[in-house]
């Protein structure tokens, strides 16, 4: 049974972040979330961004979700990144979603570009659906509603929390959780 659950978890986030990332992915990330309302403000306002065109999640029961992205200082592409999570809880399907976690000033981006990189429990994420008031977090509390969709989004910004800022915007899936969890995030300049 454990065998089937585990094989099941590989394949929905395996099979959703599988396909080949290319620039133009990136590039129809970014201006997702510049065409996002309030989001797109924080492009000309903040010192660097880390974009994940895809976030690949899935969980019976225990959960993962994983994706790849670029770190982006001032408009220049300085390294990639990776986010890795794991929650355990009441959960069940797969869903795929884009990220993007905006850096206030230099030292909100050498503390993500550090090492291998944690948020706490509290930070949450503007979450772009349409017409849902939703959101999302690493582990538990509560945040701004939004409403739009990918191609006419708008956002309520929850403003730079410890220095970051972060959004995103669902791609398709369907999931139920009630998990605990945290995002980690590895770096690798370039």
């Amino acid at each position: 049974m454990h065998t089937l659950i585990k094989s099941t978890l590989l394949f929905l986030v395996v099979g959703l972040t599988s396909h080949m990332t290319w620039a133009d992915e990136y590039d129809a990330a970014i201006k997702s979330f510049e065409e996002a309302g309030e989001s797109g403000s924080y492009f000309e306002n903040s010192y660097g961004y880390a974009v994940f065109p895809t976030i690949g999640k899935g969980g019976i029961g225990i959960g993962g979700a994983h994706g790849s992205g670029r770190v982006y200082k001032q408009g220049e592409i300085i390294g990639t990144s990776s986010m890795t999570q794991l929650t355990i809880g009441f959960q069940l399907g797969g869903e795929a979603f884009s990220q993007i976690i905006f850096f206030e000033n230099e030292s909100a981006l050498n503390n993500f570009t550090s090492g291998n990189f944690e948020f706490s429990a509290d930070a949450s994420a503007v979450a772009i659906t349409a017409g849902a008031s939703a959101t999302a977090n690493t582990g538990g509390g509560t945040s701004a509603g939004v409403s739009g969709g990918k191609n006419n989004a708008t956002t309520t910004s929850l403003g730079y929390r410890k220095g970051m800022a972060i959004f995103t915007i669902a791609k398709g899936g369907l999931m139920y959780q009630a998990t605990i969890g945290g995002q980690k995030y590895s770096f690798s300049p370039i």
